[in-house]
């Protein structure tokens, strides 16, 4: 089967705005919508909600929860409802959480791999009707025991970055959701640290949803312009010390222009904009989708980086893109 392509529905998007962004996605053509849940926009899952609930036929991703922003009782809860009630289309990631957002609540996991652990494993005994009685490094489970479990199993993934947590979203998870800025040569890196993890505990198969800033335009120069403040956004945010942009050797030139962050956007090499994003004309934005796909992406999904032209901008690729790649 073709690894679908996705559209991400941006945290900044009002919250009455989803369904029809969603619906309009669908009838598109594309094959999921992912939400997300950045602290403190809209909920992750009343808005995988608002997005299951204004289509038929897509998969819904949420990527990601962190893992200590509830409870996993209460993760298991809200994921076994949107579950059965739109059975085999939901995607629910949990992840560490960005310590920025986890250290403004005060709860920031003194060992994260742990509370991912113990997150994902109590999520799904729960989902499979289980009794959970277990006392953990992060989280204490007493009898709790789920009114309503899903029948059959809903996929979990996971929304991580550094080899470590790659090895062991690829032995606990059933995918991994890559960030923005994962271009294909971070992908094919992390594959290999997932894959280390799959033999570890003999799965055979995981999802990989690559999220990607996206931009389109008949002139692609104008496009490849246009993702540049984001793109520098979201350098800036990770910093000079990250897996994304050191796969591909750039970090000693991060650092550099970070030293003059008003002027990131206008500075960043054009290679960069090539490799860590989607975007350009429609032969290009449909080479750089089929490339994220060679590097093992399951599925691409968009994110466009200009809300007022989201909307004419995915009409676009789904016209032009779409029929491109199968």
């Amino acid at each position: 089967m073709t690894a679908p392509v996705g559209v991400f529905v941006a945290t900044s998007t009002p919250p009455e705005r989803i369904p029809a962004l969603a619906a309009a996605a669908e009838s598109l053509g594309y094959g999921e919508v992912w939400m997300a849940e950045d602290y403190f926009c809209y909920g992750g899952f009343t808005g995988a909600g608002l997005a299951l609930g204004a289509t038929e036929r897509v998969k819904v991703g949420l990527g990601i929860v962190a893992s200590v922003a509830r409870h996993p009782a209460v993760t298991a809860m809200e994921i076994a409802t949107l579950a059965r009630a739109h059975p085999g289309r939901f995607l629910p990631g949990i992840g560490h959480g960005v310590p920025f957002w986890t250290d403004q609540m005060g709860i920031t996991a003194k060992s994260p791999l742990s509370a991912l652990t113990e997150c994902v494993e109590g999520v799904r005994a729960l989902l499979a009707g289980e009794t959970v009685d277990r006392q953990g490094k992060q989280f204490t489970f007493n009898a709790v025991a789920p009114t309503h479990p899903v029948e059959g199993r809903v996929p979990i993934l996971t929304g991580v970055l550094g080899p470590k947590s790659l090895r062991l979203s690829g032995k606990i998870a059933d995918g991994t959701v890559m960030s923005v800025l994962a271009g294909t040569t971070y992908l094919e890196n992390a594959l290999g640290h997932i894959g280390e993890g799959m033999a570890e505990s003999g799965r055979t198969d995981h999802l990989v949803p690559t999220f990607a800033l996206f931009s389109i335009a008949k002139d692609g120069k104008q496009a490849r312009e246009a993702v540049r403040p984001a793109l520098a956004t979201y350098i800036a945010a990770v910093g000079p010390h990250n897996p994304l942009t050191g796969a591909f050797g750039y970090n000693d030139q991060v650092a550099q222009l970070l030293q003059d962050p008003d002027t990131l956007a206008k500075n960043l090499p054009d290679e960069w904009i090539d490799t860590l994003a989607v975007a350009g004309d429609p032969d290009e934005v449909a080479a750089r989708i089929a490339a994220l796909r060679a590097a093992g992406a399951t599925s691409v999904v968009l994110s466009p980086v200009n809300a007022d032209t989201a909307l004419d901008e995915l009409e676009l690729a789904a016209s032009t893109v779409l029929p491109q790649l199968g």
